[in-house]
């Protein structure tokens, strides 16, 4: 496969339309349907369900898109890195994250490069743990912002100063609103929502002494807004950071901390031996100057 037909078939696969594609790449429509016939050739499947108005993927179509958009955006990042002006502070830097209020440093960090760099890009991709790992193991982003630490033989990081502490999100009138924190037994019978990265012997379940089997889990998610809706209509309470979900106002939501208090650290993420871009190198030299004293640097 060429690099060149992935970035037609990608072309074909967003617009839904061969026309309105092979607009947008500048190129003829017989042209362009004959390498997409081709491709589908040297694979031996068919990659798209022709429609009279619209083109849809096959299941191996939604395949071939999710690696071409990895190869792809690889290939990318590794010539804008490797064709850079040292001299020259732009380009893109990528940073994955999960829900965190320790994304504050992060976007006042990114604020500071944006004004003294103009022509660098922020790109952030928002997951759990196990999706921004994914990533950043696929070499697709430069940095993970993470909840709780890593492998230290296979990433380095930088401790941030803030923690997030974990509760319960909750109906405000759900029984246990009244309380003004949240115990391991409280939760014993109540149906859970729970973080699908939550496994036997993480801090959560250590906290509540208790194994998965042994909890009432209706729900599981990645991202807690979704949750967060499920909890509106009373599907269960849900274990999440404070401050992701707004309880305030007319929200029929609260949160509550647990009690004993359980806090976790933030960590910014690389791969060990990682080259990066002028514009990563320097995003990172910023952060170091927001989190470690000079001494240290």
């Amino acid at each position: 496969m060429e690099l060149r037909v992935l970035r037609y078939f990608l072309a074909v696969a967003r617009e839904e339309n061969i026309s309105r594609a092979a607009e947008a790449l500048h190129t003829a429509q017989p042209s362009l349907s004959r390498q997409l016939k081709e491709l589908e050739e040297e694979l031996g499947k068919t990659l798209f369900l022709r429609g009279r108005r619209k083109i849809t993927l096959t299941e191996e179509g939604m395949f071939l898109r999710k690696r071409a958009e990895e190869i792809i955006g690889l290939v990318d990042r590794t010539t804008d890195a490797l064709t850079a002006d040292q001299d020259i502070v732009a380009g893109h830097v990528s940073i994955g994250a999960g829900e965190t209020e320790g994304m504050r440093l992060i976007a006042r960090t990114a604020g500071r490069l944006g004004r003294q760099y103009p022509d660098v890009h922020l790109h952030i991709i928002s997951g759990d743990r196990v999706d921004i790992l994914e990533q950043l193991d696929k070499g697709l982003i430069d940095f993970a912002l993470l909840v709780g630490g890593t492998d230290s033989q296979k990433y380095e990081r930088i401790h941030l100063p803030d923690r997030d502490t974990w509760g319960v999100l909750m109906r405000r009138d759900h029984p246990l609103a009244q309380k003004a924190a949240i115990r391991p037994e409280d939760l014993s019978r109540e149906p859970l929502l729970l973080s699908r990265q939550v496994k036997d012997g993480s801090p959560l379940l250590t906290w509540m002494g208790k194994s998965l089997a042994q909890l009432n889990v209706v729900s599981t998610h990645n991202l807690i807004y979704n949750a967060s809706l499920m909890v509106e209509e009373g599907l269960g309470v849900a274990l999440t950071l404070e401050g992701l979900i707004n309880t305030t106002g007319e929200s029929c939501l609260c949160y509550r901390p647990l009690s004993p208090q359980l806090e976790v650290d933030l960590f910014l993420t690389w791969k060990r031996y990682q080259t990066f871009s002028p514009a990563a190198a320097k995003f990172l030299e910023l952060l170091r100057k927001e989190v470690l004293p000079e001494t240290q640097q």
